[in-house]
């Protein structure tokens, strides 16, 4: 019982905190078309829009670039996050709501949320009967076990997803995971004592258990179907939707599961009959076939691309098919403290002074796309802590202060640099111009290098021996949290325990002690007002590193379509649609 009030706590912080984004308390449904007559800015922020019970029709996706992978244990992408509900059900969701019920964690391929122990290191969860993959052969919590096991312990097979697993499960330092270790019982951490009973046993505290049970790791997969990182290429659902088809460069379609039964699964409609999902569209194409209702919506979710936002704004009509919320998401600026010289602190401070960051606001489209940052966590997460270490007139930058810090890190003339960004991400690639021009001011050159945000993490920026080769100091960053709390935030990005040799997302190669074990100290704290205090300290601390430059809390402006109905943003999942709950009416 006591598990399941501090998740409720932590969710009411996070629903206060979301104050701006989420405006109003009303959740009466909205009428109408996705845009129609009665449409209304940010109608999806608090309520459902163009409400639908009609089964049939295509949800029809696009998406820039693609996935990292959408097989649910080797990914790290928040849309594929929240589009992975549609064939993968994972032991604990985010409630597919409106507002901030949307935050609410419920049970899913579970029965319920997860029981602790007293001191939070054991947590025990029972699976629903009745749930079936699409073979007809029923989800066990085995199946379970086996998932965590290849997601989190393979990383020669499965290198994308975050490794919470692994450093909380007693043991999991050692576990080789499924494909050397050929042992009958696996990781004993993980207990099965029966078909429907699942316990993890954790090495330390973990407070924020049902929220990493929301991640689609937990999602379960059949050993004997699993192909390593070949799996992708035949996912076998426990979900409403199969796949039908899968292309890694074109794209997917999913069609009706017929072994799922409605009955064993509280929380999804699935009301389209298919869901098509395209890959490698042009950013401004998606936004094109958005605004003439050829799509449903953009699967990224990272709302309309600065160009096009002129069309949508500047009339009326338009306008009233929009919605604007934060996204729980960070743009910054990684500088790798192994790259020379930003292993000087005082060459990571000039940078941060350096940064016009109102200028690069403007530049990508103005307030509609986020606010000038100070701070890693943005405001909408739990956790959030107002400071600025490095604050300047109108968040326009200090040059003078800048050069005084270059003095400092011997290079008063500057130096050279290179700058990575996502060639797929056109508002990403203007803020990195807008960068490279604040950085000659003061005589730091910076080469912008672009690479696709499907192998950004892969390939390059989240691989220490290209990043170090490459002379790669600054790479430009997106952050959102895997669930909203400060931990949710910060671990993946600011522990050193996230550093790995491929698919990493600690860019900055960040390794501080006391930021490691203040985020140990904060995940163990059971009472959510310290925890959330603590959440504040380590942010504190990794902004005096000043490897991390906040630039702006991002917004979207999301577009509905006249035929996209159930359109609701999620406040869990970055704030883009909720895709468990969107159907079309074509």
């Amino acid at each position: 019982m006591q598990n399941r009030k501090t998740a409720a706590a932590i969710a009411v912080a996070v629903a206060v905190s979301l104050g701006a984004s989420a405006c109003s308390s009303s959740d009466s449904d909205s009428k109408g078309g996705g845009g129609g007559g009665n449409a209304k800015a940010d109608a999806g922020l608090t309520s459902i829009v163009n409400t639908s019970d009609k089964k049939g029709g295509t949800l029809s996706l696009e998406h820039s670039s693609g996935p990292d992978s959408l097989d649910p244990g080797n990914t790290y992408y928040g849309w594929v996050q929240n589009f992975s509900r549609l064939y993968g059900r994972t032991l604990v969701t985010f409630k597919p709501a409106a507002g901030d019920a949307s935050l609410d964690l419920v049970p899913d391929l579970a029965t319920d949320l997860g029981k602790a122990s007293a001191d939070a290191k054991t947590w025990t969860y029972t699976i629903r009967k009745g749930v079936k993959f699409e073979d007809g052969t029923e989800v066990t919590s085995k199946d379970v076990k086996y998932a965590i096991e290849r997601s989190n312990f393979a990383p020669e097979a499965l290198s994308n997803g975050p490794t919470y697993f692994k450093a909380y499960l007693e043991g999991g330092d050692k576990y080789k995971g499924p494909y050397k270790d050929k042992s009958p019982e696996g990781l004993k951490s993980i207990e099965t004592p029966d078909d429907y009973t699942i316990v993890f046993k954790l090495n330390k505290p973990f407070a924020d258990m049902d929220y990493l049970a929301t991640f689609s790791q937990t999602a379960p997969v059949q050993q004997k179907a699993d192909k390593g990182a070949a799996y992708v290429q035949k996912i076998v659902s426990s979900g409403p939707y199969k796949f039908s088809a899968y292309d890694e460069s074109k794209g997917a379609t999913l069609v009706r599961n017929p072994e799922w039964d409605a009955k064993s699964d509280p929380i999804r409609k699935a009301l389209p009959d298919k869901v098509e999902l395209k890959f490698n569209v042009n950013a401004t194409t998606v936004d094109d076939h958005l605004l003439d209702d050829v799509i449903t919506a953009d699967a990224g979710g990272t709302g309309l691309q600065s160009k096009t936002q002129p069309k949508v704004l500047a009339k009326a009509a338009e306008k009233a098919k929009t919605d604007n919320p934060y996204a729980g998401a960070l743009q910054y600026l990684a500088l790798n403290v192994n790259v020379k010289p930003f292993d000087n602190v005082e060459c990571r401070k000039a940078v941060q002074y350096a940064v016009d960051k109102q200028s690069m606001v403007d530049s990508i489209g103005g307030s509609v796309k986020g606010d000038p940052a100070s701070t890693v966590i943005p405001p909408s997460v739990a956790g959030y802590k107002e400071f600025d270490l490095y604050p300047t007139e109108g968040s326009k930058g200090d040059a003078a202060k800048a050069k005084e810090h270059l003095t400092k890190c011997g290079h008063p003339e500057g130096f050279k640099t290179t700058l990575t960004a996502r060639s797929d991400r056109p508002d990403e690639i203007t803020a990195a111009t807008q960068l490279q021009n604040s950085l000659k001011t003061i005589g730091i050159t910076a080469e912008i290098k672009q690479f696709p945000a499907d192998k950004y993490f892969t390939d390059f920026a989240g691989v220490p021996e290209w990043v170090h080769k490459n002379n790669a100091g600054m790479m430009m960053m997106a952050w959102g949290a895997d669930w909203p709390t400060g931990f949710g935030f910060l671990d993946q990005i600011v522990n050193g325990s996230a550093i790995k040799p491929s698919g990493g997302t600690n860019l900055m190669e960040l390794d501080d002690k006391g930021i490691n074990d203040l985020i140990v100290k904060g995940i163990g704290t059971v009472d959510t007002t310290e925890r959330n205090a603590t959440w504040g300290e380590v942010d504190q601390k990794v902004m005096e590193n000043a490897s991390v430059v906040p630039l702006f809390y991002r917004k979207n402006l999301l577009y509905r379509p006249d035929s996209a109905a159930n359109v609701t943003v999620t406040n869990a999942y970055l704030g883009m649609y909720d895709f468990v709950l969107m159907t079309s009416t074509k």
